[in-house]
């Protein structure tokens, strides 16, 4: 900035001082002085110390060592006992029961449930009655009282026939010989799942953007075809979640039909405790393996969740192996940071 010819310079000052004056509005105040002292080096940022966090994590960490400690050493666990009937083949015979009821229990469940979700979004209101009336009652009804009523079916059918309305039967089986406890325990968990997979399905259809049946309609798709090709594999990120509980809640409440004489994994346990009477390390082994089991589904439903999540996001998020590796690698630079810096 020029001083005009016609205005004076102030005695004592120089021209100099306007040109200090605009560097110092286009620069930060300071910026030049910090500069200088750091020899051209930006100054170094430093984050605040939040001492309330670390304060707090280090009492929760406290709190988990010492009832880790207290588990850990409490004779009363016995756990060379759990440990000796932890693979027993008892205890492995009910453990594939009980996956093999979650397993059935959930694909029949779903099956009948996307019927029901059909149904309840359908423009018949025959059907939508009926689905909806399906989904009030069992969901209304507690899952204990649903298998002792197919349990005791029997004295209200006592036998179950095939035959011509009105006319001959062509034969019939007493309902006592036909449902026993294992067949019940599939019948009342698959009745009762599918009114809830119904909601779930039912939900996660309703999610899709209506825009993308109408392009369905304008290419000419059956409703049908739109439905399982279209709809069905986009509602998939909304169910899967939800699904997944949902089979971890399976595997638990599979320990229901033990009342029903099933030799799930509670049974053959209570089985095993009823004779030498070690009541708690023959739970502390059903805790152990059900603990087991559900982290391998949560691990599964991870896996799933991040299929269906393809088309919804740029960069799909890391697996659990990923971010191992990524955190390795930052330590190690880290550490290779701090050794160049020391040497």
């Amino acid at each position: 900035m020029a001083t005009p010819p016609d205005v004076s310079a102030v005695p004592g000052t120089t021209t100099a001082a306007p040109i200090a004056r605009d560097a110092a509005v286009t620069s930060p105040p300071g910026r030049t002085q910090v500069h200088d002292a750091l020899g051209g080096e930006p100054p170094l940022i430093v984050p605040r110390r939040r001492i309330g966090r670390l304060v707090s994590a280090a009492a929760a960490l406290l709190v988990f060592a010492m009832v880790l400690a207290s588990v850990v050493r409490n004779e009363a666990f016995q756990w060379d006992v759990v440990g000796r009937y932890f693979t027993t083949s008892a205890v492995l015979d009910g453990l594939l029961l009980t996956l093999w009821l979650t397993g059935a229990v959930m694909v029949l469940g779903f099956l009948f449930g996307t019927v029901l979700a059909v149904m309840r979004l359908s423009a018949n209101p025959v059907l939508r009655s009926l689905s909806w009336g399906y989904v009030w009652i069992f969901r209304s009804t507690p899952l204990l009282v649903q298998l002792l009523f197919w349990f005791n079916i029997g004295a209200l059918y006592p036998t179950l026939g095939l035959g011509i309305p009105y006319g001959p039967q062509l034969f019939s089986v007493r309902t006592v010989n036909l449902l026993g406890p294992t067949l019940t325990a599939v019948i009342g968990l698959t009745l009762h799942e599918s009114a809830y997979a119904a909601e779930v399905v039912r939900g996660g259809i309703l999610s899709v953007d209506p825009g993308q049946t109408e392009a369905a309609q304008a290419l000419g798709l059956s409703r049908r075809r739109t439905l399982r090709r279209i709809v069905v594999p986009q509602a998939m990120r909304s169910i899967v979640p939800t699904a997944g509980n949902m089979l971890i809640g399976t595997l638990k409440g599979t320990s229901i039909v033990s009342v029903l004489a099933v030799h799930d994994l509670l049974y053959s346990v209570q089985l095993v405790y009823n004779q030498n009477y070690q009541v708690i390390p023959l739970l502390m082994v059903a805790t152990l393996w059900y603990i087991a089991t559900t982290t391998l589904l949560s691990g599964g439903q991870y896996y799933v969740e991040r299929y269906y999540a393809r088309g919804t996001s740029r960069s799909l998020p890391p697996t659990p192996a990923q971010r191992l590796r990524i955190r390795l690698t930052t330590l190690r630079a880290r550490l290779h940071t701090l050794t160049a810096a020391g040497g």
